[in-house]
């Protein structure tokens, strides 16, 4: 069996289906202090996903209940 290296470009719609089908996640925090004195603090989340992928998630972390997740 051979394998074959392919050169394939993504389309950004490919890029984005991959996207909601699997999810992302970006998770940032950032604090500037000066002198021991905190100046700013930031703290970011970001969830991108498809409906159905956030569904299958959030149920097994319990953020849902199974009663509003259909079957």
């Amino acid at each position: 069996m051979a394998v074959e290296k392919a050169i394939a470009s993504s389309s950004l719609a490919e890029v984005i289906d991959r996207i909601l089908d699997k999810g992302l996640v970006v998770d940032a925090w950032v604090r500037v202090s000066l002198v021991g004195i905190e100046l700013l603090a930031i703290e970011a989340r970001v969830v991108v996903a498809g409906v159905d992928t956030w569904l299958k998630y959030a149920e097994a972390v319990g953020l849902t209940s199974s009663e509003a997740v259909p079957a």
